[in-house]
């Protein structure tokens, strides 16, 4: 089973239908909440090569981007292999 981690703001939307896409998956993820918190963001921007946008998403501690990037894996089925659903 391979390690999920997405950073989220509680009432992102996008971080909202990300995280429905991994649930419909039937994955299991760790969620770091960072509404508010610059250090945690900082942190966050730091293994996401600058990006400070959310949700950031990182599998197996790869970073694969945000909600789009979620979605375009799963379009091009790809998302399956990350996921070890083969």
């Amino acid at each position: 089973m391979p390690k999920i981690e997405i950073y989220t703001w509680q009432s992102c939307p996008f971080c909202i239908r990300a995280k429905a896409l991994l649930e419909k998956k039937g994955a299991i993820y760790e969620e770091y909440r960072i509404d508010g918190d610059q250090q945690a963001r900082i942190a966050m921007a730091k293994r996401a090569e600058g990006r400070t946008s959310v949700p950031q998403i990182f599998i197996n501690d790869e970073g694969i981007g945000g909600c789009d990037d979620l979605h375009a894996l799963e379009e091009s089925k790809q998302l399956d292999v990350l996921l070890e659903i083969v």
